[in-house]
């Protein structure tokens, strides 16, 4: 299932390399609500990060496993291509809504916790020192090696950051 969902959560696409608790399964449709699935059919569930499973837990406001959502309220599994289309990145990392159904997946997953954009800008500097690291190596330069400098220190707050939450 980490594969599948790309090392990352599905609700709120955080990669799990930066994770402070460990990764859980979900149950996208909850098990209370399930009568024609079966609970452990792969099809119903999603890798999920601590936090976005905890938030969800058995949440499903139309009481129907056929409903997904319903009046705005309720939710897109992330497996489908609209899910995406409700969500964006800031570029500081935040999530932000873009219709009235990812507002309230928005609220009942607390996509606005400041670990999401913390561990988004981790991702991003993951890559930038990975291509500085690269360059250095091609062409040593003292140059590059302080703005590789740079960008740990920063990576490191950034950590540290994540583990205070």
């Amino acid at each position: 299932m980490r594969i599948d969902f790309h090392q990352r959560c599905g609700y709120c696409d955080c990669w799990d390399k930066f994770k402070t608790t460990y990764y859980e399964i979900d149950h996208f449709i909850p098990e209370s609500i399930l009568t024609i699935m079966s609970k452990t059919d792969y099809r119903n569930l999603v890798y999920s990060c601590r936090s976005c499973n905890n938030a969800k837990r058995a949440k499903w406001p139309t009481e129907d496993e056929n409903i997904h959502n319903q009046n705005n309220q309720g939710f897109i599994d992330p497996c489908h291509d609209n899910y995406a289309q409700q969500f964006e990145r800031t570029d500081n990392g935040e999530i932000k809504w873009t219709t009235e159904l990812g507002k309230w997946m928005f609220i009942t997953l607390k996509l606005g916790k400041p670990q999401h954009a913390i561990i988004w800008q981790l991702e991003q500097l993951d890559d930038v020192i990975a291509q500085i690291h690269q360059l250095i190596d091609e062409n040593p330069n003292h140059y590059l090696k302080d703005k590789l400098l740079d960008m740990c220190l920063k990576y490191i707050d950034y950590e540290n950051q994540l583990r205070s939450l």
